[in-house]
């Protein structure tokens, strides 16, 4: 079980209920930092209740719901009320599938409705003003040109661009190998910018990050440090941030690699791409989520609508 300091306060049978969930989501392949918050909001919910002297099984609908309104009067957002909602669905739908319970109390709570939440989305241009910022000089400007070619250019997560090893490139067939959430791989396409990047990166950027490593740099590893280690999440960001605060504008405010991600998805649906392949290609679990990029197209239009239909 992912613990804090604070669990030594929860309610025995709590911690021991936690502990199994966790062990089922580790047995799903759920990623560790998904782990982590669904940890956090059930943490949550057995503090509240073992101050009550409730135990997990004896949690039910109008308790959750009690439970739910004191989160709201807290100052909680509905998307994260709703998001503390479903991690106690999920909770109590292992407890009835191991037979704890007979049926899950949380079905009963209905989530409020998200806030409206819209990811920020570069045009075209503002794209190509960042990605052609970046110099091919040093190695880690080849690095980053190649590591930010591919987060837009195949709409990759941070863990996802970490985690790429040499041997997921296919430069003949003109896609890679990605790992995502939840363990589950992908084969996703790269266009002809994107490998030219990775190409110059691997003939002059990596083997001096190589040497600079002493041999000591992970085999595998497509991006390395300056010392030839694996690069972190945080590592990726701040690349970015450095290279977006150098072109200015409003555009350099905020980007981060999800950024780069969201522009690739609404730039293909906007090219005519379907939101089934849409889907494949950023590996998301569900439908529903890809769906967010037909909000971002709407919105889009609706603004050049107004500004150039004359009875608009």
């Amino acid at each position: 079980m992912l613990t804090k300091k604070t669990d030594i306060a929860l309610q025995p049978t709590w911690a021991a209920a936690l502990a199994a969930f966790d062990q089922a989501l580790v047995a799903q392949g759920m990623a560790t930092k998904t782990r982590t918050a669904y940890g956090s909001d059930l943490r949550g919910l057995a503090g509240w209740a073992g101050r009550r002297q409730l135990e997990a099984d004896a949690v039910g609908p109008r308790e959750l719901r009690r439970y739910a309104a004191v989160l709201s009067e807290g100052g909680a957002s509905r998307s994260t009320v709703a998001r503390k909602l479903a991690a106690i669905r999920s909770f109590y739908r292992h407890r009835v599938d191991r037979g704890h319970l007979a049926a899950n109390p949380a079905d009963l709570v209905s989530s409020p409705r998200r806030d409206a939440y819209l990811p920020r989305v570069l045009r075209n241009e503002e794209v190509v003003a960042v990605l052609d910022r970046i110099p091919a000089t040093t190695a880690l400007d080849l690095r980053d040109r190649a590591m930010f070619e591919l987060a837009y250019g195949s709409g990759l997560r941070a863990e996802e661009l970490v985690r790429l090893a040499v041997t997921d490139l296919d430069p003949d067939g003109e896609e890679l190998r990605v790992s995502g959430k939840g363990a589950r791989v992908r084969l996703v396409p790269a266009g002809e910018p994107a490998w030219q990047a990775v190409d110059r990166y691997l003939t002059r950027g990596r083997p001096a990050l190589e040497v600079a490593a002493g041999g000591s740099s992970p085999p595998a590893t497509l991006f390395l440090s300056r010392t030839g280690r694996r690069l972190s999440t945080s590592d990726v960001r701040r690349r970015l941030r450095l290279w977006t605060r150098r072109t200015g504008g409003d555009a350099a405010a905020g980007v981060s690699p999800h950024t780069l991600r969201h522009s690739y998805a609404t730039h293909l649906l906007e090219g005519g791409a379907d939101l089934r392949s849409i889907q494949e290609m950023l590996g998301h679990a569900s439908l529903s989520t890809t769906q967010t990029y037909t909000r971002v197209e709407s919105r889009r239009l609706l603004r050049a609508y107004a500004a150039a239909h004359p009875r608009a």
